[in-house]
């Protein structure tokens, strides 16, 4: 595989562990598409906004997690361990939303998620004036 993300460890994993992966992380943002969407309807800009970015943090921090409990089935060898961080800081979110974070997948995804969590703050917007 050339290009940018020849070197990100998704393409390690088997074909099957790919498929998994990719099906982990589409069930995780649909999770946090769907529950941002609930919590911030009928609600004022700032506030939707607000939620969106705080949903956004919560999925940078508490995913590693799942994400590494997915590759402990996967690998197997692994030891248990906790490799959630400290909570993101607004520049390490704005790096997301900007793309200045590493090149892989992972850093990529989640700024895409993370721009699909602000236009769901700015759906409704629209959706209320229309």
């Amino acid at each position: 595989m050339g290009g940018l993300y020849r070197d990100d460890s998704f393409f390690t994993l088997s074909t099957s562990g790919q498929v998994g992966l990719v099906v982990l992380s589409a069930a995780l943002a649909i999770i946090w598409l769907w529950s941002t969407w609930r919590l911030a309807k009928d609600r004022e800009l700032w506030q939707r906004l607000v939620i969106s970015l705080v949903a956004f943090a919560l999925f940078d921090w508490l995913t590693p997690q799942i994400y590494y409990f997915y590759y402990l089935g996967v690998i197997g060898d692994l030891p248990l361990q906790v490799v959630m961080d400290l909570p993101p800081t607004p520049t390490d979110l704005l790096r997301l939303l900007t793309f200045n974070e590493r090149s892989n997948l992972s850093f990529h995804s989640r700024g895409l998620l993370g721009w699909a969590l602000i236009a769901i703050a700015l759906m409704q917007s629209w959706r209320r004036s229309v």
